[in-house]
């Protein structure tokens, strides 16, 4: 370990430091990312088969409460259309409209945060390559020019740009594996959407939704 932190720290030069706090920001991020993504990553089709069932058999609360308590995008914007059963398509649609639009920027935050630093470690890596190569002509140009002080310029100039180039190669593998799983769970919430929107407007879905508001005008006259 403390080669490993002579080599690639202290002969990569003071830039060294500002690119490992860089990657070690974009690594945290990553793995909250993944860990969020992955959570909000369910079984839809099985999910949606019960949430069918309850509502066939008029157990809407135990749906409300299994949507509460399944986490992830699409248990919300099922939700979202449970609690207008009964209305109008467009209501409902409506609201699975509403509750998808308000899943896609938690579904995309911080994302962009690791694009930009797989656009900056290079920028930082570059730097520091040219302060070195700055420092080592100084060198050459001093009366007392020693080849040894030359030759740890030009490594540090040459370890700042590869550290810089493979966080790069690093940032853009994990943005494009994050984005990935945000497009996966888009996809499933439109279709979530749509099979959930088909299921509460269907013919007898709405005969149901009926009954149930005959019954209770009946039981509570007004």
């Amino acid at each position: 370990m403390e080669t490993l932190q002579n080599t690639f720290i202290i002969q990569g030069g003071p830039i060294m430091y500002s690119l490992l706090f860089v990657s070690s920001i974009g690594f945290v991020l990553f793995i909250e990312r993944a860990l969020y993504l992955h959570k909000g990553q369910i079984g839809s089709e099985d999910f949606l088969n019960g949430i069918r069932n309850l509502v066939l058999k008029k157990r809407h609360i135990e749906a409300l409460t299994l949507c509460e308590e399944t986490p992830g995008p699409l248990a919300r914007v099922v939700k979202s259309a449970l609690l207008h059963i009964g209305e109008s398509r467009g209501s409902i649609a409506s609201a699975i409209e509403s509750a998808a639009i308000v899943e896609l920027p938690r579904l995309e935050r911080r994302i962009g945060t690791i694009a930009a630093i797989a656009r900056i470690a290079p920028l930082l890596g570059f730097l520091g390559t040219l302060i070195a190569v700055l420092q080592a002509f100084y060198v050459l140009e001093a009366s007392n020019a020693d080849s040894a002080i030359f030759s740890q310029f030009l490594a540090e100039a040459l370890i700042t740009s590869a550290t810089g180039l493979a966080i790069a190669v690093i940032g853009i593998l994990g943005h494009h594996f994050l984005f990935g799983r945000v497009r996966a769970i888009i996809h499933d919430i439109e279709w979530v959407g749509h099979e959930i929107l088909e299921f509460l407007t269907s013919r007898d879905i709405a005969l149901m939704a009926n009954v149930s508001e005959e019954d209770s005008v009946t039981v509570n006259p007004k």
